[in-house]
């Protein structure tokens, strides 16, 4: 039986993190009018150039392959990619390339090579990128970035983020329980839960935002600055003494908010996402109380941001942003009520 396929063999390459709705537009345009397709992924050391939160080879290629498992009509195979070209510029039998309009530029260097080698060119398929849904096309690196999930949606739509939400009591239990690791050690000496949750930091990771005022000062008076810092004067809802209070003057930049008891406000969202992005230390002076910023910071930080918070007279409680983490906290956020 004649194949109805136009190429043999088509070629994709790219690094395939977190397997994403653009990754599977590529793929599919490879896929329908190809007898074969080779999918080639950078190797770890290629990827790492790329950012330190890159999955592994093992991970990215898995993610390929359980896609590939549910395609028929096509032969897929997934290889190792070494260096920019891979194979594609010797290759004997491929006949056409995928490229987005970044590596158009790449895949006419590609013909040329081939060109030199006495092959044909392949036909370069471009694909246009996908657009998420709140801008911003999407990509590995929005993903990684905390922009978007892997089909372009915001972990936290700017329309929920400019509403005032009140916590659900549906919500007492499920938050009274740590969110993350707890590292236990004595209230009376906080340094000593401080110190193992420091221990215990993954490797690699991002930007440590600190939430409430004794763990913010608790890392302070250990000679660590975190990169963002929460307070809002009280602990277990009673002000501090003044020789209690968080060194202010610790932190280049500066900002307040307005987050009254039970709520998450347009106010404390908006200076969470300014402290985000700051070059520099941030604190961020919370009039009313921080407690529930957790969830809107692992909505909104990126991949491997590490969240720090004290457990009452039990420990620090510390937690890595995951797209698991974000995928929690957009469901407790979803239950809140508007206010």
């Amino acid at each position: 039986m004649t194949s109805t396929r136009r190429f043999r063999c088509c070629l994709v390459g790219g690094t395939f993190d977190r397997l994403h709705a653009g990754h599977r537009l590529l793929l599919n345009a490879a896929s329908k009018d190809a007898e074969q397709v080779e999918i080639h992924i950078t190797s770890d050391s290629m990827a790492e150039s790329k950012s330190q939160f890159v999955q592994s080879f093992e991970d990215r290629r898995n993610e390929l392959l359980n896609w590939a498992d549910a395609q028929s009509g096509c032969k897929i195979t997934v290889h190792q990619l070494n260096d920019n070209f891979g194979p594609a510029p010797k290759h004997l039998t491929a006949d056409a390339i995928v490229a987005t309009p970044e590596t158009h530029g790449m895949c006419i260097a590609i013909n040329e090579q081939r060109k030199s080698n006495g092959l044909s060119p392949l036909e370069i398929i471009e694909v246009m990128h996908l657009d998420g849904f709140e801008g911003g096309i999407i990509s590995s690196s929005a993903v990684r970035n905390g922009h978007m999930d892997r089909e372009g949606h915001p972990w936290m739509p700017m329309e929920l983020r400019q509403t005032t939400l009140r916590m659900a009591s549906v919500l007492d239990n499920e938050l009274k329980t740590p969110m993350g690791v707890l590292f236990k050690g004595p209230e009376d000496d906080p340094e000593i839960g401080m110190a193992a949750a420091l221990d215990g930091l993954p490797s690699p990771h991002g930007a440590i935002i600190t939430v409430g005022d004794v763990t913010t000062k608790t890392m302070l008076d250990m000679g660590l600055t975190p990169d963002i810092a929460l307070i809002d004067g009280q602990t277990k809802r009673t002000e501090l003494e003044e020789d209690l209070k968080v060194n202010t003057k610790r932190f280049h930049h500066h900002l307040s908010a307005v987050n009254p008891a039970g709520l998450l406000t347009p106010s404390l969202n908006q200076a969470i996402a300014q402290a985000l992005v700051a070059e520099n230390s941030v604190v961020l002076e919370v009039e009313g109380e921080e407690d529930l910023a957790p969830l809107v910071i692992h909505c909104l930080a990126p991949i491997g941001t590490v969240v720090m918070y004290g457990q009452p007279r039990t420990g620090v409680v510390l937690q890595y942003t995951t797209l698991a983490v974000k995928q929690r906290c957009r469901h407790l956020i979803s239950l809140f009520e508007v206010e």
